[in-house]
């Protein structure tokens, strides 16, 4: 008798731990189980058991295979039958008493398959989405992350590295400048609807052109910008775009960045716990920290709706960092950080003209006098 290879595994109390192959028939009768012959260790050829005898259920690894069980006259056996079309074979012989335990054990089958395959799609799934994320949505991580990081951890990590900084300055905690500073940011910030930043602005005595935002609400001004512009409207100009850096928490996203992918999931995910640690270790980093071109277009056009919101005369913007990119040739320390070009310009300029006409209000400062507290000389020049 020609054996041919074996479709099926048995077990039972005389063939070995790991079973029994053989070759198992559907018979009208039932199952027919021929046996290889170094399995069969009581040197029968073949096995067979009726319908009648047997039970079904699903089982195996996977639980995707058909088991028969029944009692042999040595004890009970178990029969593994996985190949689809002996199965089928097994559901159209048996008789109407096998088929509810039939269409049971099809259904935990089918359930089995279903679980493995959304479990592959789940995995080849978050592998995709992982790979599309670190390259089209590292930004959109990132703008998880900082949603998830509270306002007052951001404070303290500004707070901190501000007074680091100021602590190395000269700081003019009173005058016709700081007075003038001071009242053209409540004209701003008065006008921001449930603003969670108390903002600190700062006067730093220094030639240098330059204003800067700290995440948090921190900002400082140095008297070398205010020498350089020519009426206060600029001034409050570089002041709405430095507002908005922090309120559209430009400041915190880069730092986010700074922090990595792995960092980044992290907080996403909820473990925030050492965030705090790692940010202070950035320390003066955060002076130095370079906005990338959307987000110094985002400050400008939103800086300039502040502006207009505060009946602030918007052109010092625009003049102001047109002015200083022409006849400084891009060295004005400011343009290090806050690159201007004429593409900018022509974006504010359309933004304005799109924006409703109004009667802009004068402050109540006399920017000359402020000026000359600061030695600056008439014509613009410190």
């Amino acid at each position: 008798m020609i054996i041919s290879t074996p479709n099926a595994l048995c077990f039972g109390d005389e063939f070995p731990a790991s079973g029994a192959p053989c070759l198992a028939h559907v018979e009208g009768h039932g199952l027919t189980m021929t046996f290889l012959p170094d399995a069969d260790a009581c040197g029968r050829r073949s096995e067979s058991v009726p319908f009648s005898e047997l039970t079904v259920s699903a089982g195996g690894l996977d639980h995707d295979q058909l088991v028969a069980t029944w009692a042999g006259a040595t004890g009970q056996r178990t029969l593994y039958l996985k190949n689809p079309d002996l199965i089928r074979a097994f559901r159209q012989a048996a008789p109407d008493r096998l088929t509810i335990p039939l269409e049971r054990a099809a259904e935990q089958v089918r359930q089995v398959r279903q679980r493995r395959r959304i479990v592959w799609m789940l995995v080849g799934g978050t592998l995709l989405a992982s790979v599309l994320g670190l390259w089209f949505g590292s930004d959109l991580l990132v703008e998880l992350a900082v949603d998830r990081i509270p306002v007052e951890w951001e404070q303290k990590l500004g707070e901190s590295a501000y007074h680091d900084f100021l602590a190395r300055q000269e700081v003019m905690k009173e005058g016709p400048a700081v007075a003038a500073v001071t009242e053209m940011t409540h004209r701003m910030t008065d006008t921001i609807a449930g603003n969670p930043y108390t903002f600190d602005i700062t006067v730093v005595k220094s030639d240098v052109v330059n204003a800067f935002a700290l995440p948090g609400g921190y900002i400082v001004v140095f008297t070398g910008l205010m020498k350089k512009a020519e009426n206060s409207e600029e001034v409050a100009g570089v002041l709405a775009h430095e507002l908005n850096h922090v309120l559209q928490r430009h400041g915190l996203e880069r730092i986010v960045k700074q922090l990595g992918f792995v960092a980044v999931v992290s907080i996403v995910l909820g473990n925030q716990q050492g965030l705090g640690g790692v940010m202070k270790q950035l320390g003066i980093e955060l002076m130095t920290l370079k906005f990338g071109r959307a987000q110094e277009t985002e400050a400008d056009l939103t800086g300039l709706q502040l502006l207009h919101r505060a009946k602030i005369d918007p052109n010092g913007m625009i003049t102001f960092f047109q002015r200083l990119a022409e006849k400084d040739d891009g060295r004005v320390e400011w343009f290090s950080t806050h690159p201007m070009s004429s593409a900018r310009a022509e974006r504010l300029n359309a933004e304005l003209t799109d924006l409703p006409k109004q009667t802009s209000e004068p402050f109540t400062f006399d920017w000359t006098n402020v000026r000359a507290s600061l030695g600056a000389q008439a014509g613009g020049s410190p």
